[in-house]
């Protein structure tokens, strides 16, 4: 296995993920938060997809497919379109209900196209190249890559978790 068959790879895996996360889930439950101010399933996709899409492209040089190929227009959000979550309030995240689990498949396979173009033609050397040199030390692309796969799988967790509290009640 090369490094490009092993991001992709990894970044399928999160794919799996996502799908088991909403598949099957109404709005309603999309939206079920254990308390008023959790997150719910459907911010925890909703982010950890915005995520995958800025920091990927960013690192890329590509457009968003947020906002390139219309999903921002789709989902109609009272949020401002370079929104990513960090930081949202409980109304903020509130703001996502009834999204439906169609709408967040459909983002999330979008962007997980694009991030497998990127990364199936990389080879080990370009995961040495400094995207970010906001931190010290300066951020590989390597290190970013690591850093989406891994938040991608830890929000996908929670949404697993959440959905099985949904489940149990």
């Amino acid at each position: 296995m090369n490094t490009a068959e092993l991001l992709a790879d990894a970044f399928d895996r999160v794919q799996e993920e996502v799908h088991a996360a909403v598949d099957g889930l109404s709005p309603e439950e999309l939206a079920f938060r254990p308390d008023d101010k959790a997150n719910s399933i459907v911010w925890l996709v909703w982010h950890l997809t915005r995520v995958q899409d800025d920091h990927v492209t960013d690192a890329a040089g590509l457009d968003q497919v947020w906002t390139a190929q219309g999903w921002y227009d789709r989902f109609q959000l009272p949020l401002g379109e370079e929104e990513t979550g960090y930081g949202h309030t409980a109304k903020q995240v509130a703001s996502l209900d009834g999204v439906s689990a169609d709408q967040l498949r459909g983002y999330y396979d979008a962007v997980h196209e694009q991030t497998l173009s990127f990364v199936r033609a990389l080879d080990d050397t370009a995961l040495d190249r400094v995207v970010d040199e906001r931190w010290t030390p300066h951020v590989t692309l390597g290190v970013r890559l690591i850093s989406v796969i891994s938040d991608d799988l830890q929000h996908t967790g929670q949404a697993a978790y959440v959905r099985g509290l949904l489940r149990r009640r």
